[in-house]
């Protein structure tokens, strides 16, 4: 620990208002995609079926942006995403936006780890070991 992975997004003319910046809720769509690589990269899904058909999942419990400098249209972000805390049930991560060497925007996200059974409702438990394993273990890149 700390687990991390670093993506790098162009800001598509969709993600912009009228005026070219993007737009602020887009930081959280990128923080859920820099989510799901980092999960990728550790050989898990943000959404794992298991054998009994039941479904792992990862809903926000909480999720925070602070905007530092506007981004633009066609500008290259480099997002880096870390596990700040691994609790018993869920994991909290921090997010940097950089543009270059301008910072852009600092983002928390807190999720917690829930099982969906088939036809049943949804309740959290902790972390499975074999998801901890990994998590713990991912290099930072």
């Amino acid at each position: 620990m700390p687990s991390s992975i670093t993506v790098t997004r162009r800001v598509a003319f969709s993600d912009t208002d009228a005026a070219g910046i993007v737009h602020f809720s887009y930081f959280y769509r990128y923080m859920e995609d820099a989510e799901h690589e980092f999960f990728r990269s550790v050989g898990l899904s943000i959404m794992q079926t298991r054998e009994d058909g039941a479904v792992i999942g990862w809903p926000r419990v909480s999720a925070k942006c602070s905007f530092k400098s506007p981004a633009l249209f066609e500008d290259v972000l480099t997002i880096d995403f870390r596990v700040a805390r691994i609790g018993v049930k869920s994991l909290t991560f921090d997010v940097t936006f950089t543009r270059a060497e301008d910072l852009i925007a600092t983002g928390t996200m807190k999720t917690v780890c829930c099982i969906f059974p088939p036809g049943g409702k949804m309740e959290s438990f902790a972390i499975p070991e074999s998801y901890l394993a990994v998590i713990e273990e991912a290099p930072a890149s």
